[in-house]
């Protein structure tokens, strides 16, 4: 009864990696790059320099600036810049129609001169966060198909530690260049290493969407107005109207010193000003989300903007709110310094990994039945093709997209738009080149493109930017710096890759004589 259910875990498990496994090798792949999405931005917009973070004179300087072109707005927003984020960014609402929204005009200015960067427009890392979770489709299909690849992949995790009854065993069993045991082996130990990553990764991505998959319990309490249900956990400011009597702004810097020692020195997020040229203007200072790891959506200071007085301090978070920030707060790593962030990003790509891994172990064990007869059936190519594309192809993919970031005019109509379509093209070739070139000619073709693509990067950034590798690292801008020996790093690795795919010996067909294999080979 026990191999029963075992056997079929590892059935359970087998399949599920399989049918959404090229979905999440993607969704991990691009959410692990998310962990750096503030830096991978400040490479793609290299106009946004950096400079030593100053942030009552960068407040005075957006105010300041906002004064100037929009006296009259319905309400500034004000992010302050930081050590990941380097630019001052302004916002403002028109008020010709302060109710409408998306009726905003964004800037983002030097924190030193004051003046408007003329940025190149590029998505950024924007792009790859929003894309594992979305998918690049129409709201809500994408975060539907995100989750339910999430719920997939928590199974997975399950019915992997029950199938692998022997998993301390096996996270320190390693066997080099014994074919398919290489693989199950390497799947095995990057599984174990980083296990109780996965697990917290993948249930708090549920956790985010919990009001969307498990609705429910909203739906008995508040019935089809949802509308209160994230109205009374995201409570609003409630600031007053405006009197329709002008008023002078105060200056933003008491307010802003008033903020930090509410919350005993903690850091300033965003500030946001409610109609600044009235007598009913009101500040609101919002926290960092980085302060701590159970982010808190409402921790709000309120001034009175004509007179400075303290309004409201937002009160502490109920305990559901607190349970829903931490899970929240550990997913997206904000709270997360330097180390902690690479700490995240190598158990993310340890997470992708796996995946992959799991979908080479799967067609490999299958291919060696059918070497003698040198004929793979069509459903054994389909997933061959597929894992050419979903891995390399999506290296390929995102190397393509950096490039477009340096070789399109920085003019260029709809760029950011153009960036993305980059992207898919060049994942979309290599779909058809995986279908033309078979197996190991595929594979050793699309990392060496990849390779070259990566290790040209920071070659590529030093012809079109002055802000090459010999710059930034003399003047400490170790984002830019950081970028560009990631991607070499990456290159090398994807040209080591090729090297040892193009050596592999093919093993010949043999009886197993041994007592069987593991359960997870076994699976069918």
């Amino acid at each position: 009864m026990k191999e029963g259910f075992r056997q079929a875990m590892a059935w359970l498990h087998t399949w599920a990696g399989l049918i959404f496994g090229w979905l999440l090798f993607a969704i991990f792949l691009t959410g692990t790059l998310s962990y750096f999405k503030d830096e991978i931005s400040h490479w793609m917009q290299p106009e946004v320099q950096a400079r030593p973070l100053d942030d009552a004179r960068s407040l005075t300087v957006a105010q300041t600036y906002l004064q100037q072109v929009a006296p009259t707005a319905a309400r500034w927003f004000i992010t302050l810049p930081d050590s990941r984020d380097p630019g001052l960014s302004v916002m403002w609402q028109d008020k010709v129609d302060p109710g409408k929204r998306g009726n905003f005009i964004q800037k983002t200015l030097d924190p030193v001169t004051g003046q408007a960067v003329q940025a190149r427009e590029s998505m950024g890392g924007e792009f790859f966060y929003r894309f594992h979770f979305q998918l690049q489709m129409p709201h809500p299909w994408g975060r539907w198909l995100s989750t339910i690849a999430a719920m997939v992949m928590f199974i997975a995790l399950i019915t992997g530690i029950i199938t692998h009854k022997k998993i301390f065993k096996d996270f320190f069993t390693f066997r080099p260049r014994k074919g398919q045991r290489s693989w199950l082996d390497g799947h095995n130990a990057v599984g174990v290493l980083v296990l109780p990553f996965h697990l917290m990764i993948t249930y708090s991505s549920l956790v985010i969407f919990m009001s969307m998959v498990m609705p429910a319990p909203i739906l008995a309490s508040y019935g089809n107005d949802t509308r209160a249900f994230f109205s009374e956990v995201f409570p609003n400011t409630n600031n007053a109207p405006a009197s329709g009597q002008p008023g002078t702004l105060l200056p933003l810097v008491p307010m802003y010193e008033q903020a930090r020692a509410q919350w005993a020195g903690g850091h300033v997020g965003r500030v946001a000003v409610n109609n600044p040229g009235d007598m009913n203007a009101s500040v609101n200072v919002l926290r960092a989300g980085s302060d701590s790891v159970v982010h808190d959506f409402g921790s709000t200071v309120s001034f009175n903007g004509s007179t400075g007085e303290l309004l409201r301090v937002s009160g502490g978070q109920s305990l559901p709110a607190a349970i829903g920030g931490s899970f929240y707060g550990l997913h997206m790593g904000h709270f997360a310094g330097p180390v902690l962030r690479w700490l995240y990003f190598i158990c993310g790509l340890a997470g992708t990994a796996m995946i992959g891994t799991g979908l080479v172990i799967w067609l490999g064990k299958r291919q060696l039945k059918h070497l003698k007869s040198n004929v793979m059936p069509f459903e054994l190519r389909l997933v061959e093709v597929l894992n050419i594309a979903s891995m390399s192809g999506l290296m390929i993919a995102i190397a393509a997209f950096f490039w477009a970031n340096r070789l399109l005019p920085v003019t260029f109509a709809e760029r950011s738009g153009w960036e993305v379509q980059t992207f898919f093209i060049a994942w979309g070739l290599s779909l058809l080149h995986a279908i033309l070139r078979r197996g190991r000619q595929g594979w050793v073709e699309q990392l060496s493109v990849g390779a070259l693509l990566f290790i040209a990067i920071p070659l590529l950034n030093a012809l079109t930017t002055s802000h090459h590798l010999g710059v930034s690292l003399a003047t400490g801008d170790w984002a830019m710096a950081g970028f560009d020996l990631t991607s070499l790093a990456s290159g090398i690795f994807l040209g080591w890759a090729a090297w040892k795919m193009q050596h592999r010996t093919v093993p010949a067909p043999k009886v197993e004589r041994t007592r069987g294999l593991t359960l997870k080979q076994e699976a069918n």
